[in-house]
């Protein structure tokens, strides 16, 4: 659990001197811990540690980690969300970070809606065009944000993303570039005010995301070591 707590400061660390480089204050980087696969025990250590928000793929792993941990903390839903899994997800996050069509819009509204409350949302983008990942194309965007503007129970929040896997960081950098202007875009049109949220970044490539405007950047191996 000591190496827990050492990743987390070192990616702290890291996260601060990325945001000088850049010129950013590190108050506008949230670290979220992404803990799929991750048991209790090494969450509870990085909480220990000083990390606040959790992020998790799937919610039923969400709501069992949730019950066994001594500290409150924020939960993000960082996988691809299925509409059944809705009415659960409404319960348990803050955030949820991978929003990608307007039924699942809908669905979350509805449930937010009986459940009481108002759910912060980012729109998933797949920047890449691989079959393998989830996200809407980036012409179907605005529309998407367009809708979510009219569901009462949701408030858009800004945008996600994931590059393909590169062993050089720097190739995921024009991804990261592409994803902060599309938000100036999206900004300018009027479809959101202020600054918008952007997930991007994660252990591989989260510096380099960070240089490019990234607000939240999700590390799992960083934090915890690699996936078994």
């Amino acid at each position: 659990m000591k190496a827990i707590r050492e990743n987390v400061s070192r990616v702290r660390e890291a996260m601060e001197e990325a945001a000088r480089r850049a010129g950013r204050r590190s108050e506008e980087i949230r670290l979220v811990a992404a803990c799929k696969t991750v048991d209790v025990d090494r969450i509870q250590a990085a909480v220990e540690a000083g990390i606040t928000i959790l992020g998790e793929n799937y919610v039923q792993e969400a709501m069992k980690k949730s019950e066994g941990l001594e500290k409150s903390v924020s939960w993000h839903f960082i996988g691809h969300l299925q509409k059944n899994k809705c009415k659960y997800a409404v319960k348990l996050f803050e955030m949820i970070h991978s929003v990608d069509s307007a039924a699942l819009a809908e669905e979350l509204n509805k449930r937010a809606n009986l459940a009481g409350r108002k759910m912060e949302v980012l729109v998933e983008v797949n920047l890449s065009g691989e079959a393998s990942k989830w996200g809407v194309k980036e012409e179907d965007a605005a529309p998407l944000i367009r809708r979510i503007s009219e569901l009462q129970n949701l408030s858009f929040r800004g945008l996600m993303t994931m590059p393909p896997f590169f062993d050089d960081p720097e190739e995921s950098r024009p991804y990261f570039v592409h994803l902060r202007t599309l938000g100036e875009r999206i900004v300018g049109e009027g479809l959101a005010s202020g600054s918008l949220e952007l997930s991007m970044g994660m252990s591989s490539d989260f510096l380099v995301a960070i240089e490019e405007g990234a607000t939240l950047v999700r590390v799992g191996t960083a934090i915890f070591g690699p996936r078994p």
